[in-house]
């Protein structure tokens, strides 16, 4: 029995007090043998052919001081768009609708930039406290509010992407436990809803991984 309504997304299953939940990210390994085809298939074609549209946008981002730096933020983006599809799939743990992965995947990213830019690229990070064209007498207050803008990046990030996928399934979740009492008229449309529902989430699943990638590429892209 339920304590309360956001227990469906606590990790629960467990063995010898090691939680297995954790475990469904490694359910998109299973996706990588379909790359190692000596014919290019249909799905790798179409990878591919995501994977160089994002490189160009981040090559544009980053420009051509942080060579290479593209493949991270496309491994960040493969890794939170599985996490997110797969959690949509019944049964399986979606890891992405906890803060736990998804700081630990904002914090590190940040603070590593954040040291970049402030070992080498000191005066330019000073520069970025005060906005071009401040008054003189409003220097003080937007150093303070730029700074709090800095620090709470890596939450904004972590609590963007849980929110999302948390509001999509906990309104899948409060319809679908209402079917039991529902007449075979009422159950076709809620069938139609969670249909609907299950294509928006979908799109949240793809546009949320999106975004978190292209607000860290932009991030990075201030250190330089």
């Amino acid at each position: 029995m339920m304590t309360n309504l956001f227990s469906v997304f606590d990790p629960s299953t467990t063995l010898f007090n090691l939680s297995l939940n954790w475990l469904s990210s490694l359910i998109g390994f299973l996706f990588i043998p379909f790359l190692f085809w000596m014919i290019p298939s249909r799905y790798q074609m179409l990878w591919m052919k995501i994977i160089l549209t994002l490189h160009n946008e981040f090559k544009l981002l980053l420009g051509n001081k942080f060579k290479g730096l593209t493949i991270l933020f496309i491994s960040l983006f493969t890794m939170i768009i599985f996490n997110n599809f797969l959690g949509l799939y019944p049964y399986i743990f979606t890891s992405t609708s906890h803060m736990t992965l998804t700081l630990s995947l904002a914090l590190p990213l940040w603070f590593s930039f954040m040291l970049f830019g402030w070992i080498n690229h000191t005066q330019h990070m000073f520069a970025h406290l005060v906005p071009q064209g401040t008054p003189g007498l409003l220097m003080p207050f937007m150093v303070c509010i730029e700074t709090i803008s800095n620090m709470i990046r890596p939450g904004t990030l972590a609590i963007r992407l849980t929110a999302n996928m948390i509001a999509g399934h906990l309104l899948m979740t409060l319809l679908g436990n209402t079917g039991v009492s529902m007449n075979l008229y009422m159950i076709n449309l809620l069938i139609l809803a969670q249909l609907a529902l299950l294509t928006l989430e979908s799109a949240v699943s793809i546009i949320q991984s999106y975004v978190f990638t292209v607000l860290s590429v932009l991030y990075s892209s201030e250190t330089n």
